[in-house]
């Protein structure tokens, strides 16, 4: 079982800074991740034991404090705010080479999602982050990848050798599939798993207006926009994520 006190959150935009270079694995969670590793174990692992978790809901942060949790994160930090964060430092940090004198791009690399949001990705980095070389790999769209699969995705990462890899299969596939396959990955940079980022960067989703982002209502313009998908998610998640907090403050009131 995954205990929400128990786990060390980034606790604020300011920190992303101090995350050091090389190899690091950065997840996400809300309400709805926390309450789908209750019942998968190899998503709690990956949750639990990445390098560093970012609380994206205004429900995790709420609820670190009403448990007296390890962290005490003072705002939500999406995955798109790390997302910009780190393409931001990535394109500013390009260099000349010393013997050319040329401009040295920094590589960042996308893998997931289709070859259409992909494509859009790649038009929007390019007008973006002039200084940022992207590189893309689609994976093949299916509930499971076969060994030949997971070969040929690492084997695309590891000779790319990105400065910067997303990951984006929805959670929690892209989380399971990352650490899974972590020890695999031959690379010295950052990886983050950010799902939805590569559509809402792509343009093939919309986020919720700025003042709802604000409120901690973007849960609710998602529910709005796709009731048919989303409503199981919110309307019987957010229940369930209450009874969870619930009795973690009970086990822990009897320790």
């Amino acid at each position: 079982m995954l205990l929400l006190s128990q786990l060390r959150l980034v606790e604020s935009r300011e920190a992303l800074i101090h995350i050091p270079e090389g190899k690091f694995l950065v997840n996400t969670i809300n309400a709805h991740s926390f309450n789908t590793a209750q019942h998968d174990e190899l998503f709690a692992q990956a949750l639990s034991q990445g390098d560093y978790l970012l609380p994206d809901g205004a429900s995790i942060v709420m609820a670190c404090r009403w448990l007296n949790g390890k962290s005490q994160p003072k705002e939500r930090i999406a995955g798109w705010d790390f997302f910009a964060y780190e393409m931001r430092k990535l394109n500013d940090g390009s260099t000349n080479s010393p013997q050319t004198n040329e401009e040295v791009k920094k590589k960042v690399m996308f893998m997931g999602s289709s070859e259409t949001v992909l494509e859009k990705i790649r038009k929007r980095a390019a007008m973006d982050y002039p200084n940022l070389e992207v590189i893309t790999y689609s994976p093949p769209y299916k509930a499971e990848f076969s060994d030949e699969d997971n070969r040929n995705i690492i084997e695309a990462i590891n000779q790319n050798k990105p400065d910067l890899l997303w990951i984006g299969m929805t959670a929690p596939k892209q989380e399971k599939w990352t650490w899974k396959h972590w020890k695999e990955l031959d690379i010295n940079c950052h990886v983050g798993t950010i799902g939805a980022v590569f559509d809402f960067y792509a343009g093939t989703m919309e986020r919720a207006p700025l003042w709802m982002q604000q409120y901690s209502q973007e849960w609710l313009y998602r529910l709005l926009k796709e009731p048919r998908r989303m409503w199981r998610r919110y309307l019987i998640g957010n229940p369930v994520f209450l009874w969870n907090i619930m009795k973690e403050k009970v086990k822990k009131s009897l320790q």
